[in-house]
């Protein structure tokens, strides 16, 4: 198997339309009589990946790419409200698509996961702020790793050391990241019970006696650096080369993905653009690993 982008799109493409053909429910709603859209829903996902893996952060340049280098893929384009328009419908099926392609890789089962969250940017003058149709969910939130404070959402994501994302959600920028790991765990609970002592590594934000009391019963043990005070705890000096890993999967998605780069303005308009990284690096590690790749998250054969 190739690793080059023509071929990842026609994978993509073959096996999101054999999830369609045998679960329809799970495409877009639209009215059963009517004219059938020109361009299919396996074509949509496969452009959607497309876009996020090139860097293109404007529909319109990235539509206008698409009509000049890519009409052997996609014999019908649409015009950029169609695209936006389908696109933030098609959020959904993104959403299992990723699921579908991360499931199928020889990493999925993995024993280990890490979990870290990371801003997501909406906006930075006052006025954005005040007019933006974000308010309300995006707020105020910091920073510690570039120690800034920012205006926007937080992604959280559950991922395994090679950086397939097991399972996300996307929260104000003041979200509890431990609230939100077990509101992920509680939504899904046949995650954990598939992987019985479950390791997960996460960084010194995820304490709490409680918090670590209801992972314990879940049959998961949680590895953390010691926060000031406390004792050195269980598996310290393998912390940081572990940090490493997630460290470079939040890279990944924003200097790979343009993650911070979104221009969505609507809550439907960046939750699918967020979906179009996520599934993007899915997509990336699914082909890398059916190829027989070493880096499983390597993006370099894609990107161009």
């Amino acid at each position: 198997m190739k690793t080059e982008l023509d071929t990842l799109a026609t994978a993509l493409y073959v096996r999101t339309d054999d999830m369609l053909k045998s679960s329809p429910h799970l495409a877009p709603w639209r009215p059963t009589v009517g004219i059938a859209p020109r361009l299919t829903d396996a074509e949509l996902v496969t452009l959607a990946m497309m876009q996020a893996m090139l860097g293109f952060t404007s529909e319109a340049r990235w539509l206008r790419h698409a009509h000049s280098h890519l009409r052997h893929l996609f014999p019908y384009l649409p015009k950029q409200p169609g695209y936006n328009k389908r696109l933030r419908k098609a959020a959904g099926l993104l959403r299992h698509v990723t699921r579908l392609l991360a499931t199928d890789t020889s990493v999925w089962s993995d024993d280990v996961w890490i979990v870290d969250s990371t801003p997501v940017e909406c906006g930075r003058s006052r006025e954005t702020v005040k007019r933006s149709d974000l308010a309300g969910w995006a707020e105020y939130g910091y920073c510690a790793t570039h120690s800034r404070f920012f205006w926007g959402l937080r992604l959280h994501l559950v991922c395994t050391l090679q950086g397939l994302p097991v399972a996300f959600a996307l929260t104000g920028a003041k979200a509890d990241e431990r609230e939100i790991l077990l509101d992920l765990l509680a939504a899904e609970p046949g995650l954990v019970a598939a992987r019985p002592a479950q390791t997960l590594i996460g960084d010194r934000n995820y304490f709490g006696r409680g918090f670590e009391h209801e992972l314990a019963e879940q049959d998961i043990r949680l590895l953390r650096p010691a926060r000031k005070g406390e004792p050195e705890r269980l598996g310290a000096p393998l912390f940081k080369p572990l940090r490493q890993a997630i460290e470079s999967v939040n890279e990944t998605f924003k200097g790979q993905l343009d993650l911070e780069q979104h221009r969505g303005r609507t809550p439907g308009g960046v939750i699918a653009r967020v979906m179009q990284r996520i599934l993007a690096l899915t997509a990336a590690i699914w082909h890398n690993d059916h190829a027989g790749q070493p880096v499983l998250r390597s993006l370099t054969a894609y990107d161009h």
